[in-house]
């Protein structure tokens, strides 16, 4: 069974001009290999999975066999974060430390309920690393939930499975973990981590739901509850949990913040960092159109045309053959094969009208309505924030995440704002977006692990005016 023939081709019907789910590198597709090889950098390779699902016709994705533990049971439990099954996950990137324990620590494959979006069940798989290291600070051993950055909408996407697999590379897809990095550098400290895979992401019965506050949000709270249901790990009931996310991340993060009180009051928030966020989609889709990562406006539009009706309805109208095909070939992507295929395309080429599916949503006010249900910044986020921007990004838009934190302080939360000064590294490039997420990334874990130590801060909300 192809990945996908049940769940996204049935949003968009399909057409004799759908092109093949395995694309090659486009005219002009030097700077997208550039951009893929810098993502790359530092990264392993290991072969990717074939596992198969007994007593069923496996999924497949891009070539890449998904195991049959993501795939969702007919009946969920009750309660968010009840973990729904667990396994061991040998991770990609360990070695043997002097005591006999793997370095930097062991992890577990999980799969736990969330609600989504709509109110309802979800099944949402993801990764916990208990840590090898010690944890120095006071108090128990803490817990970070982190929220991956964009990796695509492909299930062979998932962090769970980059995690074992940090690079998978064939003909048919391209997958990076390179949020590996930041996962190890907290585990390095001590810190326990619990991984989200988001709502849609890995799991088989349905598409991955790209930045989409609600399901971003609820899968991360979630997370932390399922990590303290897990048996035998060293967090306890009173560990400090903060939460961590730079890009999609950062927007998942925020959001978590935000809905905090309301969804997830037994979880308690230590800190948030919140790096590049995507607050208002209407200004990021605008950055990612005839970027590097244009495949992403196709990630965003797939998730929200199969959850919100609204937007649906405008987005069949409007889009032409091309565009059909683009989003169903997009809808089983990673950021590599995304680079690769749809690097520097221009969403006019997607629409009957010629016309940015920006403009087009921008023009019919239910679509437009949909996406402004999606703003972070409405709600003041519980416990501390800090939240960075790189002043060049023109990706995920400096001005739109600036705004946030002007939002935020307006409410009186506590933040600490960081605007990252760095010359342009290349306009639609990818690089003034990802160069920001290593130069910030040792700043950002020192707070969060000051925070998890019961250390205070204060908000730099007064500087506002003079910050870029």
């Amino acid at each position: 069974m192809s990945r996908k023939s049940t769940r996204s081709l049935t949003t968009f019907p399909t057409t004799s001009s759908m092109v093949s789910p395995a694309r090659g590198p486009r005219p002009g597709g030097m700077r997208a290999v550039a951009v893929a090889v810098t993502a790359a950098a530092c990264v392993a390779a290991y072969a990717a999975p074939a596992s198969a699902a007994d007593g069923a016709q496996p999924v497949v994705s891009r070539g890449v066999t998904i195991p049959d533990f993501y795939n969702p049971p007919a009946e969920l439990p009750a309660a968010n974060g009840a973990v729904i099954r667990h396994e061991p996950l040998p991770l990609g990137l360990s070695l043997p430390g002097l005591d006999g324990r793997p370095m930097p620590g062991t992890a577990t494959r999980l799969m736990y309920r969330s609600t989504d979006s709509g109110g309802q069940a979800v099944a949402v798989t993801g990764a916990y690393i208990e840590p090898s290291a010690a944890w120095k600070g006071s108090g128990p051993r803490p817990l970070v939930a982190l929220a991956s950055g964009t990796v695509g909408q492909g299930d062979q996407c998932a962090p769970s499975m980059t995690l074992q697999y940090p690079l998978t590379l064939s003909g048919e897809t391209v997958s990076v973990g390179y949020e590996t990095l930041a996962i190890y550098r907290l585990l390095s400290a001590g810190v326990a981590v619990v991984v989200t895979d988001y709502v849609g992401l890995g799991t088989t019965d349905r598409l991955h739901t790209y930045v989409n506050r609600l399901d971003q949000g609820h899968a991360l709270l979630d997370a932390a509850r399922a990590a303290h249901q897990l048996p035998g790990t060293s967090i306890a009931p009173d560990s400090r949990t903060g939460l961590y996310g730079y890009s999609q991340g950062g927007g998942a993060s925020a959001a978590a913040a935000e809905l905090q009180p309301a969804y997830a009051p037994d979880v308690k928030l230590a800190g948030t960092y919140a790096g590049a966020p995507p607050a208002n989609l209407t200004a990021v889709m605008k950055g990612i159109d005839g970027s590097a990562l244009a495949g992403a406006l196709a990630w965003s539009i797939n998730g929200f045309a199969q959850a919100d009706p609204d937007l649906r309805d405008v987005i069949e109208a409007n889009v032409n053959d091309a565009g059909r095909a683009a989003l169903k070939d997009a809808s089983t992507m990673c950021v590599g094969d995304a680079i690769f295929g749809y690097g520097f395309t221009k969403s006019s080429k997607w629409t009957t009208s010629g016309k940015s599916l920006g403009d087009v949503i921008a023009a019919e006010p239910r679509a437009q309505a949909a996406l402004d249900r999606q703003r972070i910044g409405a709600l003041k986020p519980a416990g501390p924030v800090r939240l960075a921007t790189g002043v060049q990004d023109d990706i995920v838009p400096h001005a739109q995440a600036r705004q946030l934190a002007v939002d935020w302080c307006r409410k009186g939360a506590d933040v600490t704002y960081d605007a990252i000064n760095l010359p342009n590294l290349g306009d639609k490039l990818l690089t003034n977006h990802l160069v920001p997420l290593i130069t910030d990334q040792g700043d950002a874990i020192s707070w969060m692990t000051d925070r998890l130590s019961g250390k205070g801060t204060s908000s730099n909300c007064w500087t506002m005016p003079l910050q870029p």
